[in-house]
């Protein structure tokens, strides 16, 4: 499974013509991934593969306030409404560690739509204590770049996360896959999806747009980087993980 993140109405079209099997739909990608419009959303529930909503209010920390989380519980809903597959959460305490409480509260928002537990999970102290509580609270998969600033780079401790999930939840590797290195990270950690951008820089569709300001990180999704991704994950079979799990 190839999940594509995205955040334009070309990008849906690129993304599933080419390979991808799931998208997670994003607004300002360039920030990380904010909450798409309620538009968007619409717009992406005719996509012919799933759809997950990012929902995250704003850029920054994962310490998500009592104001931020009344907004999180509301774009779950607009999810829900839109007829979208799923939604991406995540939130975490001032020492890193998953906050339990918000995560429970947002899930029942989220009720049988899919839910995806995003990369605060990168920034927890303990990773099997992480990987518990979102199994406990009922996530689906946990995205994660091996708490490292790429997948590739934390292929060991994606591995290692891997074992101690047990197939109990799905770890997706994302940050930095490419066609080039997929093969060997579905090779070195068993993982069966793998979540990836797949963008190419473009020009700025106005100078002056860029001159004042308006226009930031002009990229879009590349389908021929979609389309080779996919290719070269069905190409490569995940082989058996050595070594010991997470303690």
């Amino acid at each position: 499974m190839l999940e594509v993140c995205l955040d334009t109405p070309e990008g849906l079209a690129i993304a599933a013509g080419h390979g991808a099997g799931r998208i997670e739909l994003c607004s300002a990608l360039g920030l990380g991934g904010l909450t798409p419009s309620a538009g968007m959303m619409a717009l992406a529930a005719e996509a012919p593969v799933p759809v997950y909503a990012l929902i995250r209010p704003r850029n920054g920390d994962f310490v998500f306030s009592e104001s931020d989380e009344r907004v999180m519980h509301r774009d779950i809903e607009a999810a829900a409404r839109a007829g979208l597959a799923g939604v991406v959460i995540g939130a975490s305490l001032e020492d890193g560690r998953l906050d339990g409480a918000m995560l429970r509260r947002l899930k029942a928002t989220a009720g049988s739509l899919g839910t995806t537990l995003h990369r605060a999970f990168d920034l927890v102290p303990d990773v099997a204590e992480a990987i518990d509580m979102a199994v406990d609270i009922g996530f689906e998969r946990i995205l994660t770049s091996g708490q490292a600033r790429s997948a590739h780079e934390g292929v060991v401790c994606l591995a290692q996360c891997v074992l101690h999930a047990a197939g109990r939840i799905s770890i997706m590797p994302g940050c930095g896959i490419h066609a080039g290195n997929v093969g060997t990270i579905l090779k070195m950690t068993g993982v069966r999806e793998v979540h990836a951008s797949c963008r190419s820089g473009r020009a700025p569709r106005s100078e002056m747009h860029a001159a004042f300001g308006f226009s930031h990180d002009d990229a879009e999704t590349d389908g021929e980087k979609v389309a080779a991704l996919s290719q070269n994950m069905e190409r490569s079979c995940a082989g058996p993980v050595e070594g010991k799990g997470l303690s």
